[in-house]
């Protein structure tokens, strides 16, 4: 086979104009068809390298969506919803991505040699049980014939997990008799939080807690439980919370009290569906929520659950309490803030909430100065959330309370630019007729700039709907807002929900009343 890249000036002397005509036709070939096998790779790292750079761009703008300073263009609730699909998009075009520039390493393609730098990855917690799987060599004789020394060894971890495990406790309880005297001795039985029922206190808390914290419906829980060939009929399911709701109840009026012993609370409120079997379809019910204050060192939470939206509700459940209220511009606390001594705190987030909208829709530069006029406060905010009440108080009056005054007196002037009516004109009169209750917290040290605190633990409700779709009694709805309230106080304190309830469970039943607070999520200590 010819081999044009040997022949050389000598091998076309004496060659007729026939043959060199033809040697010359050949060579021409095969530049040729070395010239377009170039310039089909070179389209071909042209394709690959115009992939590298769209999967590269998806993935900056997703890690700028799920990274970067968080706007107001999507809610908490929505950002949940899209959280997992984030991190799957992201997985696939990182995987796709180190996938073709493998495969540009093999073609030799090296425009982009320079790796990026791994992030580290987090420490595997302490706590966990640690199982050694020891790696030697078979043989560590050298092929010099010398005994090899072991100078070191790498240590790699893996996370690994074994599902949930049911086991069955035997109690056995000997009974002893005396001949003489014919008395029988046998040790009692404890008392259980589902007397003579099969489950202890551990799974009555497992059950409660995957359906108010991991918001699993009980079918789904029956199923799961199948999976490890134990039947609990989702009736059987339900019972047991039930019984654990009712259990809970002293405990439950115990926390209110200690809720409503701060003299600054935060309330909420947010729908959620109510069963009503002779419509035969759901109706709207509501779940009340109050807090203590979140710059409170032993914070704590309480909910109820009510049939409507009216002021007799929280008036009902406020009675006797007096302070500093933070809510919502709701008109429903309006005369909540009439009764006892009671001082109303509004929601900046609110206010700043009018004015991006006016940003998203590009309808107004007011709605742009505004929301840095607002940002200047937050940053005050945050500088000064360490500090104790007092300083924090005075900050606000040496720097806070002059921003206010400016941010008021512009809105003002705004207020009479723009036209009656108008989008602009009504989110600047949404913080004018709320300004009062805006800037109560710069006489507080104690009160927040807004009411973000008390939402962000209203969020396990809108989760949990989602979940369980509707609450099917009253009854059920009260239940589930004694559980919710003590698991999610937990939660604030850090205690893990699981192991909180089942030791309150364990211990209730023989607990006295009269020391039931020992009981409370703050007060909490686990038996040792």
């Amino acid at each position: 086979m010819l081999n044009v890249h040997e022949l050389s000036a000598k091998d076309f002397i004496g060659l007729s104009p026939a043959a060199a005509t033809e040697l010359a036709a050949r060579v021409l070939a095969h530049f040729g068809e070395q010239s377009r096998q170039i310039q089909s790779q070179a389209q071909a790292i042209e394709f690959k390298d115009a992939k590298i750079q769209s999967i590269m761009f998806e993935l900056r703008r997703l890690k700028a969506w799920r990274f970067d300073a968080k706007t107001e263009r999507m809610n908490a609730e929505q950002r949940q919803l899209f959280e997992e699909t984030l991190a799957a998009d992201q997985a696939d075009l990182e995987a796709q991505l180190a996938a073709l520039k493998a495969a540009s390493k093999e073609a030799g393609d090296t425009t982009d040699a320079n790796t990026r730098r791994q992030p580290k990855r987090q420490a595997l917690p302490d706590h966990l049980k640690r199982v050694e799987h020891h790696h030697e060599p078979e043989n560590t004789t050298c092929g010099c014939g010398q005994a090899m020394v072991r100078i070191g060894e790498d240590v790699s971890e893996r996370l690994d997990i074994i599902p949930a495990q049911f086991f069955v406790h035997r109690h056995i309880r000997g009974k002893w008799a005396c001949k003489c005297c014919q008395t029988l001795v046998q040790e009692p039985v404890e008392p259980q939080i589902v007397d003579k029922g099969m489950p202890t206190a551990g799974l009555v808390a497992h059950t409660t807690v995957s359906r108010f914290v991991d918001h699993l419906p009980y079918y789904r829980q029956e199923q799961i439980n199948a999976r490890c060939g134990i039947h609990t009929p989702r009736s059987t399911l339900a019972s047991w919370s039930g019984q654990a709701g009712a259990a809970l109840l002293p405990l439950y009026a115990a926390h209110r009290e200690f809720v409503l012993s701060c003299a600054v609370v935060h309330a909420d409120e947010t729908p959620v569906s109510l069963l009503d079997p002779g419509a035969g379809k759901t109706k709207r019910a509501y779940i009340w929520a109050y807090a203590r204050s979140g710059l409170d060192i032993s914070p704590g939470v309480i909910y109820e659950f009510c049939v409507g939206r009216g002021s007799k509700y929280p008036l009902e459940f406020l009675k006797g309490w007096s302070g500093t209220l933070v809510c919502d511009g709701y008109g429903g606390y309006d005369k909540v803030m009439e009764k006892e001594r009671r001082i109303g705190a509004g929601c900046f987030a609110h206010a700043r909430r009018k004015f991006d909208e006016l940003i998203k829709d590009k309808l107004s530069p007011v709605g742009t100065q505004a929301i840095q006029r607002i940002a200047a406060l937050y940053k005050i905010e945050s500088e000064i959330k360490s500090l104790s009440v007092q300083d924090r108080h005075a900050a606000r009056q040496s720097s806070s309370k002059q921003l206010c005054k400016d941010l008021h007196e512009w809105l003002e002037l705004e207020r009479q630019r723009v036209p009656e009516g108008s989008a602009t004109a009504k989110a600047i009169a949404y913080s004018l007729n709320r300004w009062v209750a805006l800037t109560a917290y710069l006489d507080n040290g104690a009160v927040q700039i807004d009411n973000n605190h008390i939402e962000n633990l209203v969020r396990p409700w809108a989760m949990g709907r989602k979940a369980w779709l509707f609450a099917g009694s009253e009854l059920a709805g009260q239940r589930a807002a004694v559980v919710m309230s003590l698991l999610q106080s937990a939660k604030l304190h850090g205690h893990d929900p699981w192991a909180y309830l089942k030791d309150v469970l364990t211990r209730l039943p023989s607990h006295m009343n009269s020391r039931i607070e020992e009981l409370l999520p703050h007060r909490w200590q686990p038996q040792s």
